[in-house]
């Protein structure tokens, strides 16, 4: 048999598949996510994240040296507020002293080299679990979006590198980028959650930080995961306001989405595996329907394929050790 053509010749061994992939997974590619709570020395696993854990501020500055010692470059915080400060107005999210502030110091005392983004949203300082104030059972936007304002100048005044808005009001990457400007950090990125979709994977995350909505659920600020051309509009208009980096999230649902901010944007595109993503490859390991290290290095290929450049995923630390075994 004759044949012009023989594509697997490019696949005949481990060396020529190798030297022509077209995506190659690296450890710059990803942003660690780190839950924090008050307290020392506390490491407290969380049941529906199992390998994941929420770290008091001590053992995170830990996690975070060894971090960047397997050359992770980038970590996400988000803290755990205390119920007794919780309330309404979200005032602790600005609090000078408030835990989120105190772990960006340590952290860039710590590692001054680590890329710090600190999550933006008023859902785990609110007594309603939602990510705006709460008037007459509705999430009011343009109140919450000087919350949020207030919110991240003072991650800034901290040492934060990005601001991580990811609550789904209209116009705060805007005023963010406005407050930031006025109060002199012309420095400080915005990485904004520009397709964030009312999504069922998110639920692992909220036993994480305790931050379930007290009722109702986010729909009417996060997206319906039926629109595709809502996803474009919102994320041109985060570009046009002010945003550095852009973010789909979750991920592995919303690939299409990913491809098409990435062809429609001339920012760094990111993308959120999130929780419950990590949740599902861990149950079925665990049941011993997959092999765990393949779906996450296949799971994690195909979101940098579908365009991510940046990747935020609990799987960071496995799948350094994996790439660089």
């Amino acid at each position: 048999m004759y044949l012009q053509r023989r594509n697997r010749i490019l696949r005949s061994n481990a060396a020529i598949r190798s030297m022509v992939a077209e995506t190659i997974l690296r450890p710059s590619d990803f942003i660690v996510p780190l839950f924090i709570d008050e307290g020392e020395n506390i490491q407290a696993e969380i049941a529906s994240m199992p390998g994941y854990y929420r770290r008091s501020l001590d053992l995170t500055v830990k996690e975070v040296k060894e971090l960047w010692a397997m050359g992770l470059k980038c970590v996400l915080l988000f803290i755990k507020c205390k119920d007794e400060w919780k309330d309404n107005t979200g005032k602790e999210a600005w609090n000078p002293n408030g835990l989120m502030q105190r772990s960006i110091k340590a952290i860039k005392e710590a590692v001054p080299d680590m890329l710090v983004m600190t999550d933006v949203a008023l859902d785990p300082y609110s007594s309603y679990g939602h990510d705006g104030i709460v008037k007459n059972g509705e999430i009011v936007n343009d109140e919450t979006v000087e919350a949020l304002v207030k919110m991240s100048v003072s991650h800034a005044k901290a040492g934060t590198d990005f601001v991580a808005p990811s609550d789904m009001m209209d116009g705060r990457i805007g005023e963010i980028r406005r407050g930031l400007e006025e109060n002199g950090f012309t420095k400080t990125g915005i990485m904004s959650y520009s397709a964030k979709y009312a999504s069922c994977f998110y639920g692992p995350f909220r036993d994480a930080l305790d931050s379930a909505p007290g009722f109702g659920d986010k729909k009417t600020y996060q997206m319906d995961y039926a629109n595709r051309t809502e996803a474009i509009k919102e994320t041109l208009m985060d570009v046009e306001e002010g945003a550095d980096i852009v973010m789909v999230k979750p991920a592995m649902a919303y690939l299409d989405i990913i491809r098409e901010i990435k062809n429609s944007v001339e920012v760094p595109v990111s993308a959120y595996q999130v929780s419950g993503e990590y949740a599902m490859i861990k149950a079925a390991a665990e049941k011993g329907w997959l092999d765990e290290n393949k779906a996450v290095l296949e799971c994690l290929s195909s979101i940098k394929r579908a365009g991510a450049d940046l990747i935020a995923t609990y799987f960071a630390k496995d799948v350094v050790r994996l790439i660089s075994g």
